[in-house]
């Protein structure tokens, strides 16, 4: 049963890659704009989030495979996004690209404060200046920000959540604007869910998030409800606050939030996107849940499963990502609007497996899984 389950996912997740349309037709070969030297990039950021940087890079990477550009140097790593955007701006080469150094803007980090201000600063400048042709917007807020402008041009929102609750498209097939485009992948944090049911068997699941439009969507909490009813079982909500704080706030609440649902006895945990889930806290709150005997579930995927959690599916590094966002990007310079072209994608399969953690917990994976599986950490 658990094979069958287990084959049917990958099978499914394999069929990755978007959804072709007539306007997917559109070359994605390097052409210089017609009436100036070069396309102009601008970048707009939602706060300091690990994965906005790494997505930025691996799109970057991806226009470097379609011949867009090339790199100075190679592209370092563990770059915040406002060090990679300016890195871009100096150490990329190209006919057809410009990264422009001062077309960056976040609203502080996290701060809701400052993102009214924000899109005024953005408006103004592509509205009077107009001398940007696109826009890289990464995380749920920037893309929210830039559907609310318009947006005035082209703009590719990527590293949300869920795109459709967040209000950021319309649908799975239509983002509501002619110059915006998101990646969605229908059903993803459904399908993680109703895998880690299928080999746990929990009655009820833990699940960590703030109270609040945003919170609930980068935490897919519409998802687990769904799955939580077809499944029947029960969720135990934990509400930790996040924007508009200190990230030290941020990792103390949610810490503790899964700290709280260790001590209620919860039968598995769903850890969920959250700023204060970093790649040092996560470490801690594997810990609670290792010394709480605790099946764990990791939302972002492999990379926390190495940290310490139990188990994921996802893709292990975000190239596949990259390259969809860099191919509509390369189809909008030749002349597609960005609505016309799939935001249907699903990512290559990964399913990661921490073993050390099964064995500390007393989790004992059935065969079938451990051969399901894409990595197997020890």
């Amino acid at each position: 049963m658990i094979l069958r389950f287990a084959l049917v996912l990958l099978a499914a997740l394999t069929l990755g890659g978007a959804t072709v349309s007539k306007a997917d037709t559109w070359p994605t070969t390097p052409v210089a704009p017609a009436t100036h030297e070069r396309w102009r990039i601008g970048y707009v950021e939602s706060g300091d989030y690990v994965d906005y940087a790494l997505t930025l890079g691996e799109t970057v990477d991806g226009l470097e495979l379609l011949g867009w550009l090339k790199y100075a140097q190679p592209r370092p790593e563990d770059l915040s996004g406002p060090e990679l955007w300016k890195w871009l701006s100096e150490n990329t080469t190209s006919s057809y690209l410009e990264f422009v150094a001062d077309a960056y803007w976040r609203p502080g980090n996290f701060d809701a404060s400052q993102r009214d201000p924000m899109r005024k600063a953005i408006s103004e400048r592509l509205n009077s200046q107009k001398d940007i042709d696109l826009i890289i917007a990464m995380g749920t807020w920037a893309g929210q920000d830039m559907r609310e402008l318009g947006p005035p041009v082209p703009t590719i929102v990527g590293s949300v959540s869920d795109a459709v609750a967040s209000g950021l498209a319309d649908s799975a097939q239509d983002s509501g604007r002619d110059n915006l485009h998101t990646r969605i992948e229908p059903e993803r944090y459904q399908r993680q869910l109703r895998l880690f049911h299928e080999i746990v068997g929990f009655d009820n699941l833990g699940i960590v998030y703030e109270d609040s439009e945003e919170g609930r969507s980068y935490a897919a909490v519409g998802a687990a409800e769904q799955v939580a009813k077809e499944r029947n079982f029960r969720l135990e909500h934990c509400h930790a606050p996040s924007a508009s704080i200190p990230i030290e706030e941020a990792v103390t609440n949610a810490v503790a939030c899964y700290e709280k649902l260790a001590k209620r006895h919860v039968d598995a945990v769903y850890v969920t996107t959250h700023r204060g889930v970093t790649a040092t806290s996560v470490e801690q709150i594997a810990s609670t849940l290792l010394q709480a005997r605790v099946p764990s579930f990791s939302m972002a995927g492999s990379r926390e499963v190495e940290k310490g959690l139990l188990m994921s599916v996802a893709q292990a590094d975000l190239s596949h990502v990259g390259l969809f966002h860099a191919e509509t990007i390369a189809r909008t310079l030749n002349g597609a609007k960005p609505r016309q072209l799939s935001q249907l994608w699903v990512a290559p399969p990964k399913v990661a497996l921490n073993l050390s953690t099964a064995r500390r917990i007393g989790f004992d994976p059935p065969v079938d899984i451990l051969l399901a599986a894409d990595e197997v950490y020890d």
